[in-house]
């Protein structure tokens, strides 16, 4: 469907900017409840940003790298925006969303199109309890962390961590340990995306963990619950050919 009304948004970065500037110009730039399509300029970072600012909007998001890595960014090329938002195909993540209860007391609700990871924040290791729907599947994980990841987010941290690649297509999240000291070399496990992963710190005040949804964190978490949020759709555009099924597939033969 045609996209007319284009809303441009850009990371602090030079190049960003520059090409803000010159997109601005060439195409209009609409406020973003205005837009048919939103623009994001910049990395991954960036439109990970992007897309929990406009995840009220029914516009979707086509990103144009402008940072380093760009795995959820199209390539940049300025001259044939329209053709190509024209053409782009549309994929839909549904991120997790994390709820931390801290030592105090206190909730914390945020979610993650990537991942939600718990890491240790003190000089000794995190101490962790895993349940999946409510039963207890591991009684201790003694780890510097562990993260559980969407399709989309798998390529991220998860795989710096050696955890799988998820097709972007599967109903299925990776829960990952990092560093696991005891059970020794344990790497994780793949569950349903329906599942309700819980994280129990086990000596919380000795060995602090803090948890982090997407770059947001909260500090000295007491436990930590994760799910899949379906209510909530992040529609993406991709040039036909480069969408995320593609990617992920790419980055495995990399």
């Amino acid at each position: 469907m045609p996209r007319h009304q284009i809303a441009f948004l850009a990371s602090p970065v030079p190049l960003a900017q520059e090409a803000l500037v010159a997109l601005s110009k060439a195409h209009g730039n609409v406020p973003q409840e205005e837009a048919d399509v939103i623009v994001a300029l910049g990395g991954d970072g960036f439109m990970l940003q992007t897309l929990h600012a406009t995840q009220k909007l029914s516009a979707p998001v086509y990103g144009m790298n402008r940072g380093t890595v760009g795995f959820l960014m199209n390539e940049f090329h300025a001259d044939d925006l329209r053709a190509r938002l024209n053409v782009a195909e549309e994929e839909v993540i549904n991120p997790l969303v994390m709820n931390a209860l801290t030592v105090d007391g206190q909730m914390h609700e945020l979610l993650a199109i990537n991942e939600v990871s718990l890491l240790r924040a003190g000089p000794q290791a995190a101490r962790l309890r895993i349940s999946v729907d409510g039963k207890v599947r591991m009684k201790e994980l003694v780890c510097d962390g562990a993260l559980v990841a969407t399709p989309a987010g798998s390529t991220a941290y998860n795989y710096s961590a050696h955890g799988p690649i998820l097709p972007i297509g599967s109903d299925v999240l990776t829960l990952t340990a990092m560093a696991a000291f005891r059970p020794r070399r344990w790497r994780g496990a793949l569950l349903p995306k329906r599942a309700v992963v819980r994280f129990d710190v086990i000596d919380s005040a000795k060995r602090p963990v803090m948890a982090d949804a997407d770059g947001k964190s909260v500090k000295n978490v007491a436990s930590v619950e994760i799910r899949s949020d379906p209510d909530v759709q992040h529609r993406i555009l991709f040039d036909p050919g480069h969408g995320l099924e593609e990617r992920l597939i790419q980055e495995q033969f990399a």
